[in-house]
């Protein structure tokens, strides 16, 4: 049997959390089509009976631009040099860049076994993929590639079966009916953030957060959920809260059916907006709402 870690790294919109999505069968990341969607370290674990595999899904390589960004890019790091092989994941669709493969030679340097998902082939010219999967080779890269499509499911046996290979013998590192070390709480505030990501246009939705205040199963399998929308500046809440409250409402009934499709469950939500000026460029902002090496 095979087990061990596979750190997921690429840059940002790559498609990490959505290859992981899919290769895990549950949703254990949310997704956007905006940078900065994933903040956190967030392990999915893939149960079969070749054995397992325990995916590293790491925030999305970003320049640093403020506190929170330098976090997010330590816990990239950290993640990378302490797993049994790197799953590499490029945007087919943009082609591969010097930046892509100036990544890949990084972490390739630290003698970690290595493969690369070569994503979002369903939507580029199939004539592309040749040339643009050389590359990688002519870099000297070490590693083997798999075209894939994670929305189309095309592609990912292949690139399964290559990454059990990378992986040393060893015993199940989770029960088998464990996807994620994240709790049900957690992910109820990641939902709320991906939908606000969804609706929201600009700078305002990579300067939101979300805590989650109380989060209870009633006997009666109602959960009561109230959480904080947690915003950089005053004009800010504006937007977001909208006329008379009605983006807020919008945004909400949208979390609300996920957060009720994700739990199994009717969901009660409370909502509140608050501004807590320039909070990403506070460490002791970040680390009360959530965000700290300690959680990396």
């Amino acid at each position: 049997m095979k087990s061990g870690y596979v750190a997921v790294i690429g840059k940002a919109n790559a498609g990490k959390s959505t290859l992981l999505n899919v290769l895990v069968g549950e949703k254990v990341a949310i997704v956007s089509p905006k940078p900065q969607t994933t903040r956190d370290r967030i392990l999915a674990v893939l149960t079969r009976e070749e054995g397992q595999i325990v995916f590293v899904d790491t925030p999305g390589i970003y320049r640093k631009r403020n506190a929170l960004t330098e976090l997010m890019m330590r816990t990239t790091e950290t993640a990378a040099r302490d797993v049994d092989a790197v799953l590499f994941v490029a945007d087919g669709h943009e082609g591969l860049s010097e930046e892509d493969l100036a990544l890949m030679k990084k972490y390739c340097s630290l003698g970690i076994p290595a493969a690369v998902a070569f994503t979002k082939i369903d939507i580029m010219p199939k004539e592309r993929i040749p040339a643009e999967v050389a590359k990688i080779a002519e870099a000297g890269i070490g590693a083997d590639v798999y075209p894939v499509s994670a929305r189309r499911g095309k592609n990912l046996k292949a690139l399964l079966r290559g990454l059990f290979e990378l992986l040393p013998e060893g015993e199940k590192i989770f029960g088998e009916d464990v996807v994620s070390d994240r709790s049900e709480k957690f992910m109820v505030g990641e939902l709320m953030r991906e939908k606000i990501l969804l609706k929201f246009d600009k700078e305002i939705p990579h300067g939101v957060a979300v805590v989650v205040n109380r989060f209870r199963k009633n006997e009666n399998g109602v959960y009561e959920i109230d959480l904080d929308i947690v915003c950089e500046k005053k004009n800010h809440k504006a937007i977001l809260i909208g006329k008379q409250g009605q983006a807020l409402k919008e945004v909400a009934s949208f979390a609300r059916k996920d957060m009720e499709k994700f739990l199994g469950g009717k969901v009660f939500l409370t909502t509140y907006v608050k501004v807590r000026e320039d909070w990403r460029d506070k460490t002791g902002l970040m680390k009360e709402l959530g965000y700290s090496d300690d959680n990396a």
